[in-house]
C-alpha cells in the first residue's frame, strides 16, 4: 500500500473536537484543513460516532505547554465504539535522547516471562518485554501475572511529560521491544480486569515508525457478523496515541510483521492498575 493510500484511508477517521483532559485548563483551537492520509450507554456512544458524516481534524495546542513541553497538534481518530488522539509529543532530538536511555536501563524479562498462554498453548513472546510499576501492583494477562519492577528515571521522566500533557496519572507500564519487523504484537484488547474502569491506556513510542491497525471485534474472522473496515495508524518516533474508553471494549489492535522494518522500537504504554 502506497503512503499516499494510507492516508487517505486514515483521514475519514480523523475528527474536529478537542482533547479531553483532566487538567480542568483552557485549551485555544487552531482548526486546520483535513491530512490526507456496557449497557444502553456505550451503544449510544457508538451510536453518536457512526452517525458523524463529515469526519475532520481537529489540531489542538495547550497553552499551558512551554516551548520546552510543546507537541505537535493533536490528532483524534474516531469510529463506531472507537476514541484515540495521537500526537508526536517529543521532538526527534528529545525523543532520540530516551530511546538512547531506554536502550540501556531497561532490563527485559528472562525465563518463563517471555512465554504466553494463547489458545491453550504456550507460545514464546515474539519481542522482549517488561513491566515497571508502584509496588504491590500485579497484572494479569494471557495466563501469566506479572509484578512490576520498581520505576526508574526515565521512566518517570517519560510518565510526567505525558500527565503534563493530558492531565491523566499513571502508576503501571508496560514495555515492548521490537528488535526488527519481524517481531510483533497478535490482535488483542487491553481489558483486563486490573484496569481502572474507563481509563485511557497512553502509548509512547521511539525508534523505528511501525505500523498499528485496529480490527473491530465484529468484523474479525472468515465469517465476521459485520463488515468493518480496519483503521491503520503510523506511530512515529517520539509520538503519544492515546487510546481512550471505550475503544477496548469493542476494537482489537495489533503491530503485525512487517519484513522492510530493519530497525528497533521501543513501545510503552502507560495504565492505572487497580490494587486487587
Amino acid at each position: 500500500m502506497s503512503e499516499h493510500t494510507q492516508q487517505s484511508s486514515m483521514e475519514k477517521f480523523l475528527t474536529r473536537g478537542a482533547l479531553k483532559t483532566t487538567a480542568g485548563t483552557k485549551t485555544q483551537r487552531r482548526p486546520l484543513r483535513p491530512t490526507e492520509g456496557e449497557d444502553a450507554a456505550c451503544a449510544e456512544e457508538g451510536k453518536q460516532a457512526a452517525e458523524e458524516k463529515r469526519p475532520r481534524l481537529e489540531l489542538e495546542m495547550r497553552p499551558q505547554d512551554g516551548p520546552a513541553l510543546r507537541c505537535a497538534p493533536w490528532k483524534q481518530i474516531r469510529a463506531e465504539g472507537l476514541s484515540c488522539d495521537y500526537t508526536v509529543l517529543f521532538g526527534k532530538a528529545e525523543a532520540d535522547d530516551f530511546f538512547q536511555q531506554l536502550e540501556k536501563e531497561v532490563e527485559y524479562f528472562e525465563g518463563e516471562l517471555t512465554k504466553l498462554h494463547v489458545f491453550g498453548k504456550w507460545h514464546k513472546i515474539p519481542r522482549k518485554q517488561v513491566t515497571y510499576g508502584d509496588v504491590g501492583l500485579t497484572y494479569t494477562y494471557s495466563g501469566v501475572t506479572f509484578s512490576p519492577k520498581p520505576w526508574i528515571p526515565v521512566l518517570s521522566r517519560i510518565r510526567n511529560r505525558i500527565h503534563t500533557a493530558t492531565g491523566h496519572t499513571f502508576n503501571f507500564v508496560l514495555i515492548n521491544r521490537y528488535n526488527d519487523g519481524h517481531d510483533h504484537m497478535g490482535e488483542h484488547r487491553d481489558d483486563e480486569k486490573e484496569l481502572v474502569p474507563r481509563s485511557p491506556i497512553a502509548s509512547a513510542s521511539f525508534g523505528a515508525c511501525r505500523d498499528f491497525v485496529f480490527r473491530h471485534g465484529t468484523s474479525q474472522g472468515k465469517s465476521p457478523s459485520r463488515r468493518i473496515d480496519p483503521i491503520k495508524l503510523q506511530l512515529e518516533h517520539g509520538s503519544l496515541l492515546m487510546m481512550n474508553y471505550p475503544t477496548n471494549r469493542y476494537w482489537y489492535h495489533s503491530v503485525p510483521r512487517r519484513a522492510k522494518v530493519l530497525a528497533p522500537r521501543i513501545n510503552l504504554t502507560f495504565r492505572k492498575v487497580m490494587a486487587l
